[in-house]
């Protein structure tokens, strides 16, 4: 399963990579879209590879998303009391091991919102212009996605910026 993060914004964007992101549901900087892994799919993250990020994301990095970030429709927060009815699990480890091992997609489960909104990574980004591998934030990571989505995490605080207790 690979995780894709719009990086950069929409100012002056050329038409193609626009209609990419458009499809990937990658409209604002800093969402964070889960894909299933085909030839389709890295035909698309290789066309905007100029505005976002992506590599393949670990079971313990998907649960944390999942259980702090993602949400239903109305903004409710998915709360693991709410998984039986919503994707027929009990835990968010469960639904991430399910989720990665390609038995249920995430666009299946009841109610999601097809996005996950993240923070801005603390310690800030890399170069946002320049290609990972040449030491900015663009394009391909790999395994280093995860490291990316948990800077972007922050458990202490829930949707609207309020302290959890």
């Amino acid at each position: 399963m690979l995780a894709a993060i719009r990086i950069r914004g929409t100012t002056g964007v050329r038409p193609t990579p626009a209609k990419t992101t458009e499809l990937l549901n990658l409209n604002k900087v800093n969402h964070m879209v889960l894909l299933s892994e085909g030839k389709e799919t890295e035909g698309m993250l290789r066309a905007a590879k100029d505005y976002i990020t992506w590599g393949e994301i670990d079971k313990e990095t998907l649960s944390l998303a999942l259980q702090y970030r993602a949400l239903l429709k109305g903004r409710k927060k998915l709360e693991e009391s709410m998984l039986k009815d919503a994707a027929g699990t009990t835990s968010f480890d469960k639904l991430a091991e399910k989720l990665i091992s390609g038995k249920i997609k995430y666009k299946e489960i009841k109610d999601i919102v097809p996005v996950i909104r993240l923070h801005p990574p603390r310690g800030g980004l890399e170069y946002i212009r320049q290609a990972f591998g040449h030491g900015g934030s663009l394009g391909y990571r790999g395994k280093e996605i995860n490291t990316l989505i948990k800077k972007m995490l922050k458990p202490g605080e829930d949707l609207n910026g309020k302290k959890q207790d």
